[in-house]
């Protein structure tokens, strides 16, 4: 894309888009910067951009600027895409884009994209590690934290760039990574996407614009990801525990014996490492390595390398993270866990019993089957946020199907509340399980922040019980 004198949009200006409008003035264009917070809630994010460079419309009725002229218009990603203005730039001819597609556009190196409702940090970090430790200069981003827009000139073509892709970044992506990892299709962001299938038609973007030397690495287990190998234009390598398949991963073996094994075009299966030398816990985890595994190898990774990795990975903070014991109750920090079914994956994980503490942002999804899994090991369930009624609704009447008690359910006001009930509730051999199965929005800023507000109040409880 040709950006020199031309004369763009940029709206929003959150982490991903401040990397853009330096990108974007770097490269000769003439920035606009919308958002509707006003310039006083703005202040720090405004002295980062390219003094006197930029152009700002800020606070209510900031869209309307939208009406000008544009040549080109980057939404921030977790936008509507469908709102008035919007649509009225997209009647005009005017390209309407983000921070990631334009970069998948312009990156010079071959790159991994890694999506899916759930999995997709650790499943990202592994594939930079390992193809880290291959010997390559490796660049992680993307919905990891980090935009590397801004970095682009520094990545040469010999590299290897590892994305983590949201919905929101896919949405607008007219080109895919050559490596398109889709680890499942769960309800998500709901909220924000106008339907089901456009959640999904989002999700797809990481393969569906790949060329012909392109792979999409698919969920051989979960049946809606099969069902978009379809709109797979380029190779389809596939993972999960039962092969073989003529590419990808799976598990092989019996009890100590079972191995994770890889195929990549045009050679034989060959073990990377034993299921037993993992460290990360919970069979989501096993098919997180086994898509790690196929997209690091289809990369140019090498088996040594995983084995490596994976033998020495934990996780990454905030999933599964064990935060530490007071009183003989161990406290375990899931804050990354923002929809039921990853919640659904720690319950799954852990032993109970388990004091759970929930609740948050509502992303208008359904509590039903989380519901239901709480039932077996949560003796306490502990309600925080927006959420907090639906969630207590839901299990009520999960409890009252299954014909079973159920936990018992307390409604707090913020997380220290949160935590200094679970330590009154829980007893000696129990868990304090953090995993709100929501989004943070309205009581923190992101995932990162609840979580680690969690660990300090854990860790100020431990140093208190050994005065």
């Amino acid at each position: 894309m040709h950006l020199e004198g031309k004369k763009v949009a940029v709206v929003g200006l959150g982490v991903s888009n401040l990397a853009l409008v330096r990108f974007l003035v770097s490269r000769g264009a003439l920035v606009t910067v919308l958002d509707q917070k006003p310039a006083g809630e703005l202040a720090g994010r405004l002295q980062e951009l390219p003094a006197g460079r930029v152009r700002t419309v800020l606070g209510p009725g900031y869209l309307d600027a939208l009406g000008e002229p544009f040549d080109a218009v980057f939404l921030t990603p977790g936008m509507p895409k469908h709102l008035p203005q919007v649509e009225d730039v997209r009647r005009r001819g005017i390209p309407v884009s983000g921070e990631a597609p334009l970069f998948l556009e312009l990156c010079p190196a071959p790159v991994a994209g890694i999506t899916g409702s759930a999995g997709k940090t650790t499943t990202s970090t592994l594939v930079a590690r390992m193809l880290e430790a291959s010997g390559y200069r490796v660049y992680l981003g993307g919905n990891i934290g980090v935009p590397l827009i801004d970095r682009l000139d520094e990545i040469p073509p010999t590299a290897r760039v590892v994305l983590e892709l949201s919905s929101f970044q896919l949405e607008l992506a007219r080109t895919s990574p050559s490596v398109g990892v889709l680890l499942n299709l769960l309800p998500d962001h709901m909220d924000l996407h106008s339907s089901w299938e456009e959640y999904v038609a989002a999700k797809r973007h990481v393969f569906s614009h790949q060329r012909e030397c392109g792979w999409a690495v698919l969920n051989a287990e979960d049946p809606l990801v099969m069902e978009q190998a379809a709109h797979a234009p380029a190779q389809v390598a596939l993972f999960g525990e039962r092969g073989p398949f003529a590419t990808g991963a799976w598990v092989e073996g019996q009890g100590e014996g079972r191995a994770l094994m890889l195929r990549l075009p045009g050679g034989e299966p060959s073990p990377v490492c034993g299921v037993s030398t993992l460290r990360l816990v919970g069979r989501h985890n096993l098919l997180n390595a086994l898509a790690a595994i196929t997209a690091a190898g289809l990369l140019g990774g090498r088996r040594e390398a995983m084995a490596e990795v994976l033998a020495g990975f934990t996780g990454v903070p905030h999933r599964l993270e064990r935060v530490g014991e007071v009183e003989g109750v161990l406290y375990v920090n899931d804050s990354i866990a923002t929809t039921p079914d990853r919640a659904l994956a720690a319950l799954a994980t852990l032993q109970g019993p388990i004091v759970l503490i929930a609740g948050g942002y509502d992303k208008k999804l359904d509590f039903t089957r989380f519901a239901r899994g709480t039932l077996d090991k949560v003796r306490h369930l502990i309600l925080l946020g927006d959420t907090a009624p639906r969630i207590r609704a839901a299990v009520e009447q999960a409890a009252r199907e299954a014909g079973v008690p159920g936990p018992g359910l307390h409604d707090v006001a913020d997380m220290a509340q949160a935590v200094e009930l679970a330590r009154a509730l829980a007893r000696p051999g129990d868990t304090v399980l953090l995993s709100p199965a929501c989004a943070s929005f309205g009581l923190f800023r992101d995932y990162r922040e609840r979580g680690t507000l969690f660990k300090e109040m854990v860790q100020r409880m431990a140093k208190e019980a050994l005065r």
